[in-house]
């Protein structure tokens, strides 16, 4: 796996090499102290994974994601964790706060590692295919039984769902909710996708939907989503807040 890093302060940046070193499986093609010098890297197509600060005083780390047409995985490194709900709505792997301990480094690194295997996979399995069913290999949508036919929902549109008595309710972005006859077992199998997690037994969140927290709530939309106590140590460690 190949990365880049991208932090204006060199102490930073000898850390998260090391690190890497230590890990071993990660070549560190490049490091810089301007984000703007590594645009041809980036779209040479070499980088699979960029560490990347978000305090820059040449452009921050949020707003160069932006700017960027083809994207690679990537890790927010910053030493400012109210930015970890920003970061990931804009689909980052993970979000680690400075200092750095080399426990949580690895585990942001195994994610990277399992997402790049899973795309791997599904390629190995489907061969070439069309873009359509690239699509459905990288999971960008489902189906759900729903009003007695399939119904074809894009993830990226799905804000939350909600367990009631015996169906789902599932939120979606500009539409109205669709209601299906399955558990939350069968669901969570079917999104297998970084981007949703379990924060109550009758709630899961889409993170990229997420404006912010607030005690035992999330605010989504103008929605309160609760919290369940025994999902909040993995919520905090999903956006990066633990």
């Amino acid at each position: 796996m190949n990365c880049i890093i991208i932090d204006d302060e060199p102490l930073a940046l000898g850390i998260i090499k090391s690190y890497c070193e230590e890990v071993g499986g990660i070549q560190v093609l490049d490091t810089y102290t301007n984000p703007l010098d590594s645009v041809e890297i980036m779209q040479s197509g070499e980088v699979d994974l960029v560490f990347l600060d978000i305090q820059m005083p040449q452009i921050s780390g949020i707003e160069f994601v932006k700017s960027l047409d083809k994207k690679p995985h990537f890790i927010f490194t910053t030493a400012y964790p109210q930015y970890a709900i920003e970061g990931f709505n804009l689909n980052a792997i993970d979000y680690l706060v400075k200092p750095i301990p080399f426990v949580r480094f690895v585990k942001a690194v195994n994610r990277v590692k399992e997402r790049i295997a899973l795309k791997v996979g599904s390629h190995q399995k489907t061969g070439n295919v069309s873009s359509a069913d690239g699509l459905m290999n990288d999971n960008k949508f489902i189906f759900v039984k729903s009003d007695y036919g399939n119904v074809k929902i894009e993830l990226e549109n799905i804000r939350y769902i909600q367990g009631l008595k015996d169906y789902l309710k599932i939120n979606v972005i500009d539409s109205k909710p669709i209601l299906t006859l399955m558990n939350f077992k069968d669901m969570e199998d079917k999104l297998a996708s970084n981007d949703f997690i379990r924060v109550h037994r009758s709630y899961i969140i889409n993170v990229n939907s997420i404006d912010s927290i607030q005690k035992s709530k999330i605010l989504m939309h103008g929605e309160r989503i609760p919290i369940g106590e025994s999902f909040r140590e993995g919520l905090m460690r999903r956006i990066g807040l633990q």
